[in-house]
This record gives C-alpha cells, structure tokens and sequence, in this order.
C-alpha cells in the first residue's frame, strides 16, 4: 500500500515524480546560489542516468564515461539554461543527448560495444550465443540515424513516454511515434537472423 504523496513502482513504491520534482528545484535553486553542496546532490542522484543514457546513445563505455564527466562539469555552468518551465531530469536528457549527439559527429565510429546489463544464460554455447546477440544488437542500434536512435533510447530504453520525449527531444510526440516506429522496424529487419 502506497503512503500518502507515493505511487507505485514496478519494485514495489518510490516518491512520486512531483516530489522529486520539487527536490531536484529546490537542489538547482540552491546550486544557483553557490551552493557546491546542493549540486554535488544534484550529480550525486543522476550520475547513473547520466551514465545509462551515455552508454545506450553511444555504445562504448569509454565514451560514455568522457561524455558523463562533461556533462557534470557542464551542469555547473549550465544551470542558468534551466528555466523551470520542465522537470529538471527532462532538461538534463536534453543536455545529455545533445552532448552525446556532439560526441558522435566529433568521433569517428568505432565497434566496442558492451552492455553492463547482458543476462547471465547458463552453458557456455549459450553464453556465445547471447553474447552475440547481444553485440549484433548493440550494432544495429548504433547504426541507427541519430533521431530514431534517440527515441529508442528515451522511449523503449529509458521508459520515457511518448510526450516527454517530445519535450527533450523538441519535436511532436507524433514526429517522436514515427522515430521510434522506424527504429523497431530497422531493428526487426537487422535482428531478423537472431529469432
């Protein structure tokens, strides 16, 4: 049962997006002010988004980590972009990807491609067999233009919905609907060996 100001989670209950609204506000208002404390908690409860979206945008883990340590250099600075007008984590998928679209045209492609969160499959014919799966899926999602891979990662990776990507990504959520379709569909067609 979910207290007052809760709801429920797919674990069980978490604060509700409001209240971690308000928090993350009050964190930029008082980071704003000078306060390295209030920012250090900023970074402190979105360093792993920041990470995770890093990571699914550009498909290496060296990557991600140069582009997550820009972006929380970045954000000090930053700041004064966010007006309030959307939730804070809303304004920082924004900066994130923006900052990992910059990446990739700055960069020339590259295979490593590893993911922290590949299932454990008991046999180690099957391990290979995942395993490459895994890296063909990984692939074609790196080939995917940067719009349609940017949608996939908010909506389909992330579990952001249809209007808030919208919002990060400052299209329509109709133009986002046709992104992610086009996506799944390049998908299907690259990954069509593996089913």
């Amino acid at each position: 049962m979910s207290a007052p100001g809760q709801e429920p989670g797919p674990g069980g209950t978490r604060a509700s997006a409001g209240f971690d609204d308000e928090a993350d506000r009050w964190l930029v208002g008082r980071a704003r002010a000078g306060d390295r404390g209030a920012y250090e908690e900023l970074v402190r409860r979105h360093r792993d988004r920041i990470y995770r979206i890093a990571l699914r945008m550009l498909g290496s883990p060296a990557d991600a980590d140069d582009v997550a340590q820009e972006v929380v250099i970045q954000l000090w600075t930053a700041m004064s972009g966010f007006a309030g007008t959307s939730a804070f984590t809303t304004w920082l998928y924004r900066v994130v990807v923006n900052r990992c679209l910059n990446h990739r045209r700055s960069q020339r492609p590259h295979d490593e491609l590893a993911d922290v969160d590949h299932p454990c499959v008991a046999g180690p014919e099957s391990r290979v067999l995942a395993g490459e799966e895994l890296q063909a899926g990984l692939r074609a999602i790196s080939g995917l233009p940067e719009d349609q891979r940017v949608s996939l990662v908010l909506v389909q990776l992330e579990g952001l919905s249809y209007r808030e990507a919208a919002v990060v990504t400052k299209t329509s959520e109709a133009t986002v609907r046709g992104r992610l379709a086009r996506a799944r569909a390049t998908l299907m067609s690259e990954m069509k060996d593996w089913t």
